[in-house]
């Protein structure tokens, strides 16, 4: 169990390393402990979201990502186009971090805190 506890919070502080440059490039934000219990609060959305509605076929999906970018929004200054920029920027700054982790053979390739990651 403390092994997975430990996974959890390594991911979470990656998640997070993402929404923080996110917000860093898009709304010049800079709170990393803002960005993790952002990516916490997304995470639990994104999978209560996901346990009820995930499982329709297109929509499911949709209405899963509209729920974590409403968490973005509601976190961050700026609207909806800004918080799909942030969720954009840490999509893609997460993979890199991961790809590098995984390629040193540190970390699997996955994180808690940003969707599809």
């Amino acid at each position: 169990m403390i092994d997975s506890l430990i996974v959890f919070a390594v991911s979470l502080l990656i998640g997070a390393i993402g929404i923080y440059a996110g917000a860093k490039v898009i709304v010049d934000a800079e709170d990393y402990t803002y960005a993790i219990v952002t990516a916490l609060i997304g995470a639990i959305v994104w999978g209560i979201v996901g346990f009820f509605f995930g499982w329709i076929p297109l929509l499911g999906p949709l209405l899963v990502f509209v729920a974590y970018l409403a968490v973005i929004n509601a976190r961050y200054p700026g609207g909806w186009v800004d918080a799909a920029a942030i969720t954009i920027v840490a999509w893609l700054s997460v993979l890199v971090v991961l790809y590098v982790l995984a390629l040193i053979g540190v970390t699997a390739f996955d994180a808690v805190g940003v969707p599809g990651v």
